[in-house]
Order: structure tokens, then C-alpha cells, then sequence
């Protein structure tokens, strides 16, 4: 079992690759009650266009299918549903699709293992038949609905749909009433065994465990699975340029709301984690809580409350996010365009460089002191290649020269976009 261990925050994580192909990774935290496990895939809503480890032929589902996975694979040949048997046991547990993975999960501070034979039972038995996955067509479809009433999940999603012209991400994770009218269990069991290998998959334990003890205990729970080889995942050629610069929607929202989009290169991996360091600064430095920006425009009230400020990455995209609320959207966009030129010629501030990277190694701290936070992380971050450890490592040696060629790089005009919703 591999041990690394990062001593700024005095943790250690043992890693162990199974003859399988699955990863495990044991986070111990001794004296803490809650015990969190998180059981991935590196399977999302862009993988709908792939060739099967074995087979030449390129195969292409309906989008949504790995969001619909998620939803049936609680049910058993018994009727009986994973989720209240969880429930049953006293533990939180839930699942979760992304655009790049799918986990599912439970936090318990009892009934771990009895938890963990569940979890693990489940995971490995898909039970699919015409009539429920008919049956999910109609729940699945309530939820697409509910979501297109969201104006926080509109405005995110016109901002992807404005700056991709192919890539999927641009695309409903739950894919949308027609595109789910299309999946049926075949569909659903080629996907599961493409994806739901252990060669393509991962798990990760935060609490207060004996690593080698419980290594051995999740390989008691594995059923005899081989290793399926790698998956080839086709994804569409995708333009640097953005699709559109704006884009605007009516819906029932007391104030507007908008996103301030981004679109970046994608993302090279030994540059991943600095990248995302160095455009968290600049966010931060430009329009965060801080910034003399948000001052300026919250005291003009234009501004309500600090912008949230994402960077976004994974398999052939990435784009930066700003997310916030406004009287008026469009002259946040262009005061933080004019921000953005002004920190180009006058270059960035060191002291400020210095205070606002610091304040961000504190909140990478923070995150180990939740058992949740710990596991979630270092999940993500596996499936894009990363340690979590690194981002301890990176945030610390980061340069401002750095800082700013990433400035002028990403933070190009004719690259922004904003997607507004208002009444």
C-alpha cells in the first residue's frame, strides 16, 4: 500500500491499486466519529459517445443515460430499495452525477460496515427491466421540469450553452425529455459494464479506520471482476472561440441573475492544479469579497453580495465562472472587464498578490476538517489525474510572474461571455 503524506496538514492517504484495476484510497482521522465513503466512476454526462474496451465500433447512447444509471441503481431484484435500507441503518447516504463522474456514498458515525455491505451490494448489482426503467422515464422527467423552473440552473447552464458549440458539457447532466424517451435497459447494462468496472472506478474512506484492516474488508465485498481495459471516450473538436457573448432569459426572479463565463484552453495536466491556483487568485483579486471592485459596486448597490467564483476543468474543456446578483448585470460585466484591462498594464499588486494567496492555502486547510469535504476531494480530483495534496504544495511555491502570464492568457476579452435571467 502506497503512503503520502503532506505534514502541513498532518495528514496521510494510502492508496492501493487492486489486481482488479480499482483504487482505494484510506484517509485516516483518528477520534473523529463520522465515517464518510464514496464509491465513483469515472463515468458523467459527456461520456455518451465511446468504444467498449474489445469491440472497433463506435458506440453513442442518449444523453442522460449516466444521470439515469445513477437514479436505478438503488433498486433491487427484491423491490427493495438500497437507499431506505440505508436509511434503516441510521446512515446519510445519497449519490450524485456530474459531468465527468458519478459517486455514490454514505456518512455514518454507526453501523459502518453493515452500511458498507450495502453500499458495496448494490454498486455491483444493477437490476434493470423494461417496466422500471419506464417507470424512471416519468420520475426523470419531473425533475428535468423541476430544474428548467430553477433560474440559479438556467442561468449556469445558458452560460455553458453560449460558449460551447459541441462539447457536452453545454448539455442538461439529466439530458431532457426526448433524449431520455430513447434509453432501455440494454442501453443501460452496456453502459453500466463499459463504466462501472473497477478498472474505471474508485473509492475513498475518511474517519477514524485501520487502513490495512479495512482494505481487507473491502476486498472481501468485491465480486470477481477483471480489469476491461481502458475506454476510448469521443468527445467533438471544439473551438477556442465562444459561441455567443450573451444571452438573456425571462423567469420569475426578484432581482437579476447572472454568470460571467469564460471559455479556457483545456486544461494540460501537469499544469492543472497550478492553473486553477492562479485563476482562484485573480478571481479573488479582481471581484472577490475583498477586491476594491466589489467594494465599489456593492456601495453603488449594484452589487448585493460577493460573487461565487469557480474554475471549472476535466476531459476537453474548462471555463471560468462569476456568479452573482444584480440590478445590473451588464455594467458588473463591463466594470469587470475594465478591472481585468487595468490589472494588465499596471501588473498585480504584491502585497495584495500575497494576502489573497494566503487566505486561500487557509481555506485548502480548512477542507481537512471535514470528513465529507476530505473524501469528496479527493474523488474529483482523482479522476482528473490530481492528488489533493498537491493543491498544499502548489498554492504555497505559486509566483506572481505565474499569476500574471495566466492573467493575460485566460482573461481575454472575446472569450467572456454573460448569461442574465430576468423578469
Amino acid at each position: 500500500m502506497q503512503i503520502i503524506e503532506n505534514s502541513k496538514v498532518k495528514e496521510k492517504v494510502y492508496i492501493e491499486k487492486l489486481e482488479n484495476g480499482l483504487t482505494i484510497m484510506i484517509i485516516p482521522k483518528k477520534g473523529i466519529q463520522k465515517k464518510y465513503v464514496i464509491w465513483g466512476t469515472n463515468y458523467g454526462s459527456n461520456d455518451s459517445k465511446f468504444v467498449v474496451p474489445g469491440e472497433d465500433k463506435e458506440t453513442e447512447v442518449p444523453k442522460g443515460v449516466a444521470h439515469f444509471l445513477e437514479h436505478k441503481m438503488f433498486e433491487q431484484e427484491s423491490g427493495i430499495n438500497s437507499l431506505d435500507t440505508l436509511t434503516a441503518l441510521g446512515v446519510d447516504a445519497n449519490a450524485y452525477t456530474t459531468n465527468d463522474h458519478t459517486a455514490y456514498l454514505f456518512e455514518c458515525t454507526e453501523n459502518f460496515y453493515p452500511a458498507l455491505d450495502e453500499l458495496m451490494d448494490y454498486v455491483q448489482h444493477p437490476y434493470f427491466t423494461d417496466e422500471n426503467v419506464e417507470k424512471e422515464k416519468g420520475i426523470i422527467g419531473q425533475e428535468i421540469m423541476m430544474y428548467d423552473d430553477y433560474p440559479e440552473w438556467k442561468v449556469y447552464l445558458n452560460t455553458l450553452e453560449a460558449m460551447y458549440y459541441e462539447h457536452p458539457v453545454k448539455l442538461d447532466i439529466t439530458g431532457n425529455i426526448e433524449t431520455i424517451s430513447h434509453i432501455n435497459k440494454e442501453i443501460l447494462y452496456k453502459c453500466y459494464n463499459t463504466f462501472y468496472n473497477p478498472s474505471n472506478m474508485a473509492m475513498v474512506v475518511c474517519g477514524d479506520v485501520n487502513p490495512e484492516e479495512l482494505l481487507e474488508e473491502i476486498k472481501k465485498r468485491l465480486i470477481n471482476k477483471k480489469s476491461n481495459g481502458e475506454i476510448k471516450r469521443i468527445y467533438p473538436n471544439e473551438p477556442e472561440n465562444v459561441l455567443k457573448n450573451e444571452v438573456e432569459q425571462n423567469m420569475d426572479v426578484s432581482q437579476p441573475l447572472f454568470t460571467i463565463g469564460i471559455k479556457d484552453k483545456v486544461v494540460e495536466e501537469k499544469e492543472r492544479v497550478k492553473k486553477h491556483i492562479a485563476i482562484e487568485i485573480l478571481l479573488n483579486m479582481i471581484i472577490g469579497k475583498s477586491s476594491k471592485l466589489y467594494k465599489e459596486l456593492y456601495d453603488k448597490k449594484i452589487l448585493f453580495s460577493a460573487p461565487s467564483l469557480d474554475y471549472e476543468f476535466s476531459r476537453g474543456y474548462a471555463h471560468v465562472l462569476i456568479t452573482g446578483q444584480s440590478k445590473n448585470p451588464k455594467e458588473v460585466f463591463e466594470s469587470f472587464k475594465k478591472e481585468v484591462e487595468k490589472m494588465k498594464q499596471n501588473n498585480i499588486d504584491s502585497k495584495e498578490f500575497n494576502r489573497i494567496r494566503k487566505r486561500i492555502y487557509g481555506e485548502y486547510i480548512k477542507e481537512y476538517n471535514d470528513v465529507s469535504d476530505i473524501a469528496r476531494m479527493f474523488l474529483s480530483d482523482f479522476f482528473k489525474g490530481i492528488n489533493s495534496f498537491e493543491y498544499l504544495e502548489e498554492v504555497i511555491n505559486i509566483s506572481k510572474e505565474y499569476v500574471e502570464k495566466i492573467l493575460k492568457d485566460v482573461f481575454v476579452d472575446d472569450k467572456m461571455i454573460i448569461s442574465v435571467i430576468k423578469r
